[in-house]
Formats: structure tokens, C-alpha cells, sequence
């Protein structure tokens, strides 16, 4: 009897709980926009949804940025996190050129609301945050899976040589190597002697490291996903062409049925990816950028939350310091 009791005998009251839950490195993150809706926290997987060009890598820029900036430097307020970032690229198209563009137009921005731009040498800030991000660079699936296997080594290396956590895993185009092997797949079957690994099973595989790792590792995960019409969209927009297709323009989206406020959404990946996937907005381009006599203006982008649902959809631009929310 000693023994029951001393098993359901709690060990912290509701108030410890939540202070160790609510402190340190599991804390809520709130992000810059678009992703700013739902506070986000440490173990939580974002995935970003669109077709390209849709500004899905560029978010991943600016919240990188916002993971390496420090909170205050020389008395500046940045508002950073002062982390690391591990960044892995599967579609092999990252431009560093952009990230440091990016970055610089980022400190420039906040010394110049200071008034100190002739007072600050912009290096001393750039190179440690630049040196906070992580890129690895993976080209088929084995090495994705070799990269995830060895991760947490990686990260405690990276850890221990710059004396801080890393708080962001990227993972840029999930579904790169998705269609590759579906084809290998079906080309196995026609009496190829490729040998090939079955998408379920890398799947499974990829989950269940990801799994291993966010368990040792406070991490929050976005990984961005080339996204596919769904079949009532197809059948609705026979005379459809690729231009079309590729670009998703309001004036097509105003013509579907139903629903036409929805953007449109298909998931190929397997349903174990699905399960794992804890938040996720789709985004797209629309044709707002062209006036009537088509003069061109920015881009102007739709992000809208599917997990959780919500009901209204946010409309931005992408400029040269990053995501800008537009009405």
C-alpha cells in the first residue's frame, strides 16, 4: 500500500509545472509575419505549403535572421534570439547571396532608426550571426537520411562551439526526392535492377529521427512543401495550362466552386508526414502586382493557416528587408 501511494505521490505542484514548461528554451516563440498568428513553441512542426514562386524559401530567410540576431548588441535592440540555425537544403537551389542581403538590410534598418549609422561598423555585428547558421546541403534521399542519423552529433558539435542552442531546424523542400522515388518505385517494378527505398518507408524513417531528435533537443521544425491542385480543381479547370497551374492567380482561384475563398491544397506526401505535421499554411501568389496598363508593383502573396483553421487569410509583400503585411 506504501508502495501505490508513494507512486501516485506528485513530485511538482500545477505552478512548477508551468514555470518549467513556460521557461528556458521551450517557451512560445513569436514569429515575424506571416507566421505570426499562432505562438509557436520548441517541438512543434510548421510546414509551409505553395507552389513556387511563393516566397516560401524567403520566410525561412527572415526567421533564420531572426533566430541568429542577438536580443540587444551594443546597446541596440534587435530583438533576436542570439541561436543557431540548421538549415537543410534538399532542392540544392539555397541563395547565401539573399540570406546576407537580407541580413545586412536587417542591422542597417535598426541603426538607422538609432541614428548611429556613421557610429557602427555593420561586420562586427554580421560575421558571428552569420556564422550561427548552419547550411547543410543533401542531394538525394540517402543523404538526407544519412544527415538526419547524424544530426544530433552535429547539433551538440555546433552547440559547443559557439556556446549557444540551436532553436530552428529548416528543412527546405520536404518533398524533393518524393517524386524521384515513386518513379524509381515504379520502375523496379518493370524489372529494373535499381534497388530503391519505398516512400513509406522513408517516411517512416524521417519521422521517426525527427522524433528521436526533437526529444533531446528543444527544436521548432519548418519545412517547406511544393504543393498540387486537388481533383476537384483539376476536373473544374480542364483548359487549364501550365502557366496557370504553376502560378495559382486570383482570377483562377474566383473560378473555382465551392469554396473559392479556400486556397487550393492536395497532400502526396505519406500519412505518417501528415500525422507528424503539427501546424501548416499554404501560401501563393497573385496577380495584384499588375495595374491595369500592367505596370508591375511587388509581389503580392496569400498565406492562409490550415492547421489550426483559421478564418480569414493574410496578404503580404516580400521587399528587401523581408515580409512586409499589407491590407
Amino acid at each position: 500500500m506504501e508502495e501505490i501511494r508513494e507512486w501516485i505521490k506528485p513530485n511538482e505542484t500545477a505552478k512548477e509545472m508551468m514555470n518549467r514548461i513556460m521557461s528556458g528554451d521551450r517557451r512560445p516563440l513569436l514569429l515575424l509575419p506571416p507566421l505570426h498568428r499562432i505562438p509557436l513553441r520548441p517541438g512543434n512542426v510548421l510546414e509551409l505549403v505553395g507552389p513556387s514562386p511563393s516566397a516560401k524559401t524567403t520566410i525561412l530567410i527572415q526567421e533564420s535572421i531572426t533566430c541568429i540576431l542577438p536580443q540587444e548588441w551594443n546597446g541596440l535592440h534587435f530583438g533576436g534570439l542570439g541561436r543557431l540555425v540548421m538549415y537543410i537544403d534538399l532542392d540544392c537551389r539555397f541563395d547565401v547571396l539573399r540570406l546576407s542581403q537580407m541580413l545586412r538590410q536587417r542591422i542597417r534598418t535598426t541603426v538607422q532608426h538609432h541614428q548611429l549609422d556613421d557610429q557602427v561598423d555593420y561586420d562586427k555585428l554580421f560575421v558571428p550571426c552569420m556564422k550561427r547558421f548552419v547550411y547543410l546541403r543533401c542531394y538525394n534521399t540517402l543523404q538526407f537520411l544519412a544527415t538526419l542519423k547524424t544530426l544530433h552529433y552535429r547539433i551538440k558539435k555546433e552547440s559547443e562551439t559557439h556556446g549557444v542552442s540551436v532553436c530552428f531546424l529548416m528543412i527546405d523542400s520536404i518533398g524533393s526526392f518524393h517524386w524521384m522515388e515513386r518513379a524509381a518505385a515504379l520502375s523496379s517494378r518493370g524489372g529494373s535492377t535499381r534497388k530503391c527505398l519505398s516512400l513509406q518507408s522513408v517516411s517512416e524513417t524521417v519521422v521517426q529521427e525527427l522524433k528521436r531528435l526533437l526529444l533531446v533537443h528543444p527544436l521548432l521544425v519548418i519545412a517547406t512543401k511544393a504543393n498540387i491542385l486537388g481533383d476537384r480543381y483539376v476536373k473544374s479547370e480542364g483548359k487549364w495550362n501550365f502557366k496557370k497551374w504553376s502560378s495559382l492567380d486570383a482570377s483562377s482561384l474566383n473560378e473555382m466552386p465551392n469554396n473559392n475563398q479556400r486556397v487550393p491544397y492536395r497532400d502526396y506526401m505519406p500519412s505518417i508526414w501528415q500525422s507528424f505535421v503539427t501546424h501548416r499554411i499554404v501560401l501563393r501568389a497573385t496577380d495584384s502586382h499588375l495595374t491595369a496598363n500592367m505596370q508591375r508593383y511587388p509581389s503580392v502573396y496569400i498565406s492562409e493557416w490550415l492547421l489550426p483553421p483559421l478564418s480569414f487569410a493574410d496578404k503580404f509583400e516580400v521587399r528587401d528587408g523581408g515580409v512586409i503585411i499589407v491590407p
